[in-house]
């Protein structure tokens, strides 16, 4: 799947209008970044080389913006903890579809908000149907470096346009949707809309999500969120989190039939890496202000 000389250089010449997206879809830049810059460390987290091939493709391109974000990025200056944290999601991410897909071999794994990562090829065991989700403006991109098959697909598409689901309904399941680094960006009545149509058009699904703790939405803390999300990472003034919950078992108070299965926490982790931040893990506010949780959808 390496990027053709023809469509590289079609991605150059259209190169100013694909950077012209949305500040959500700009953060997907960061989580590939992140997943390079670990890929080529020392011993490390995630091995992913594709990253790595996009990401040189991609500093050709974004050395010539004057962008803040695109600066840091191709200059390498994002924080360790950051590259870490990010790399950790990704490993446990493919770990839930792993385990799902030794169960289910031939099930259909839905990878919302999927920007430019390449689940896929870490986790393809020959037999699994794969969507990749996201705007449009993502996907244009994602489909210079990546192709289609008969198992793995591009939704073009906001998950909020439930029109997506028709294509995977096709499919006869069993399903898991995973969201890694969405739902905070929405509002709540939309996350709670798509889950519980999530549950209405796909009865016994499986969805693994982060979350946000809803108490970090409270001012001064959304405040602090805010500087660290657009002054120290300079992301875009739009990207910022909405959606929360206080409790990982808070969405099954929403519907009958969604179950609660696990969650799980950075500092769960037992990756020598994270450091003495480890430690946070005992507190209980602090392990649960961005975590996952893996429900049923009965």
């Amino acid at each position: 799947m390496a990027l053709s000389k023809n469509n590289l250089k079609e991605y150059r010449e259209n190169a100013k209008l694909n950077l012209k997206i949305s500040d959500v879809a700009a953060t997907s830049f960061v989580t590939l970044y992140c997943h390079a810059i670990e890929s080529q460390s020392n011993d490390p987290i995630l091995n992913d080389p594709k990253a790595v091939e996009i990401t040189n493709e991609l500093n050709k391109i974004l050395s010539n913006s004057e962008n803040k974000l695109y600066q840091d990025l191709v200059n390498g200056k994002l924080k360790k903890e950051l590259v870490t944290h990010i790399a950790i999601r990704a490993r446990q991410y493919d770990r839930y579809v792993n385990d799902f897909l030794k169960d289910s071999p031939e099930g259909v794994v839905v990878n919302i908000g999927c920007g430019l990562d390449s689940r896929f090829l870490r986790i393809d065991n020959g037999k699994v149907i794969f969507y990749d989700l996201d705007l449009p403006e993502v996907i244009e991109i994602k489909k210079q470096f990546f192709e289609e098959n008969d198992r793995y697909h591009f939704i073009s598409s906001s998950v909020l346009d439930h029109e997506w689901m028709s294509m995977v309904a096709e499919h006869e399941g069993p399903f898991l949707f995973v969201a890694e680094g969405v739902f905070m960006y929405l509002n709540q009545e939309d996350v709670q809309s798509l889950i519980l149509t999530l549950q209405s058009e796909f009865p016994g699904s499986e969805l693994v999500c982060e979350v946000f703790n809803s108490l970090w939405l409270k001012e001064p803390l959304r405040s602090i969120m805010n500087f660290k999300l657009q002054r120290q990472l300079h992301l875009g003034k739009d990207a910022i989190f909405n959606f929360g919950i206080r409790d990982s078992k808070e969405m099954e108070t929403w519907n009958t039939g969604i179950e609660f299965l696990d969650d799980w926490s950075y500092f769960d982790s037992d990756e020598e890496k994270l450091g003495w931040i480890k430690i946070f893990g005992w507190i209980e506010f602090i392990r649960k202000t961005q975590w996952t949780v893996h429900y049923k959808l009965n």
